[in-house]
C-alpha cells in the first residue's frame, strides 16, 4: 500500500489549492479525480481574478500543469468509493482495486446538481440556465429572466436576482406557496408569478429561447436562474461520520476541519459559495492548516 501524508479526493480548484499549499510544504500528497467537475458544462469562469472568462477547463489543465511540477505531488485518475481509518492511518479504496493510506485525508469532490428530467434543461445547464449571479449574472444584465425556484427560497432569490435586471418572472418548484407578505412585495414589484410547470425548454445549442410549460403555454426567455437540490458526490462522507448541515454541506470548522478527527472538506461540498475563488481559498487554507498539524505531530 503508498502511504501519504495527505490524499486529497478530488481533483478541481479545491483540490489542487490544496496539494499546491501541501507541495510547496513538502508534504507527500495524492490527488484523486475521476475527471467529471460540476462545472464541465460550462463555457467561461468569472469572478476570478487574472483569470475571469477563461473556460474552467483551460483554469484546471494550467492549475494541474502547475501543481505537478512539485515532486512530492502524484495524481491519480479514479474515484474513491470508501474511506476508512482513524487520524494519522487512513485507508482510501479507488475504484480497480487500489487502496492508499493517508495520516489526513481532504474531501474535495464537491457536489452533484440534481437535475430535473424536463427535454433540454440538460444542454441549457451552465450556459443559460444558470445557477449563480456572480459567476454569470453580469453577462445576462437587463435580459429577459427567469428564475426556477421553491416557494421557501422564492423571495430571496428574486430579491438577489434583481440586482442584475428588473425584467423578472418567477416560476415556482412544487407545490409550496408564498408567504402573503411575501407574495405583496412580489407583485408590487411588477414581478409575473408562472404557476404552471415547465414542460419543456427550447434552445439552440444550449442558448435558451423559450419554455414550453405544461398548458402548451410560451414564455420567452433568454436566461433561466435555477435553484436545484444537490448532493454530495461523495457517497462514503456519512458512513465515514462526517455530520452534515441543514443545506446537506459538510459541516466544518474555519480551517476546513470536519467533525472527523483528520478530515477535511474544502469546496462546494463544505461551502455554499459556489465559485473558483472560494474553492481556491479553501484549499489553501485546509492545505496549510494540515501542515501545521503534521509539524506538530512530529516535532
Amino acid at each position: 500500500m503508498d502511504d501519504y501524508d495527505v490524499v486529497v479526493i478530488g481533483g478541481s480548484y479545491s483540490g489542487m489549492s490544496a496539494a499546491m499549499a501541501l507541495g510547496r510544504s513538502r508534504r507527500n500528497v495524492l490527488v484523486i479525480d475521476g475527471g467529471d467537475p460540476c462545472n464541465k458544462s460550462t463555457p467561461h469562469s468569472h469572478n476570478f481574478l487574472t483569470q475571469d472568462g477563461v473556460a474552467p477547463s483551460e483554469i484546471s489543465k494550467i492549475a494541474k500543469n502547475q501543481i505537478l511540477q512539485y515532486p512530492t505531488i502524484r495524481w491519480d485518475h479514479g474515484n474513491v468509493y470508501d474511506v476508512m481509518g482513524e487520524i494519522g492511518s487512513f485507508e482510501v479504496s479507488i475504484d480497480g482495486g487500489k487502496t492508499v493510506a493517508g495520516r489526513r485525508v481532504i474531501l474535495a469532490a464537491g457536489l452533484r446538481d440534481v437535475l430535473p428530467e424536463i427535454p433540454g434543461f440538460k444542454a441549457c445547464w451552465g450556459k443559460t440556465i444558470i445557477h449563480c449571479p456572480y459567476c454569470h449574472g453580469y453577462e445576462f444584465s437587463d435580459q429577459k429572466t427567469g428564475i426556477l425556484t421553491p416557494a421557501n427560497q422564492a423571495f430571496e432569490m428574486l430579491k438577489l436576482i434583481s440586482n442584475w435586471t428588473n425584467n423578472l418572472k418567477l416560476f415556482l418548484l412544487g407545490d409550496d406557496s408564498l408567504e402573503d407578505e411575501e407574495l405583496d412585495t412580489i407583485l408590487d414589484k411588477g414581478v409575473e408569478i408562472v404557476n404552471q410547470p415547465i414542460q419543456e425548454v427550447i434552445h439552440d445549442r444550449g442558448v435558451l429561447n423559450h419554455l414550453i410549460m405544461q398548458d402548451d403555454s410560451i414564455e420567452k426567455m433568454d436566461v433561466l436562474y435555477a435553484r436545484l437540490a444537490t448532493e454530495q458526490r461523495a457517497s462514503f462522507v456519512r458512513t465515514i461520520g462526517c455530520a452534515t448541515i441543514e443545506s446537506g454541506h459538510l459541516e466544518v470548522d474555519m480551517f476546513g476541519k470536519t467533525t472527523v478527527e483528520g478530515i477535511y472538506a474544502v469546496g462546494d461540498c463544505a461551502h455554499p459559495m459556489r465559485s473558483v475563488a472560494t474553492a481556491v481559498y479553501t484549499g489553501n487554507i485546509a492545505g496549510a492548516m494540515i501542515n501545521k498539524e503534521l509539524i506538530e505531530e512530529d516535532f
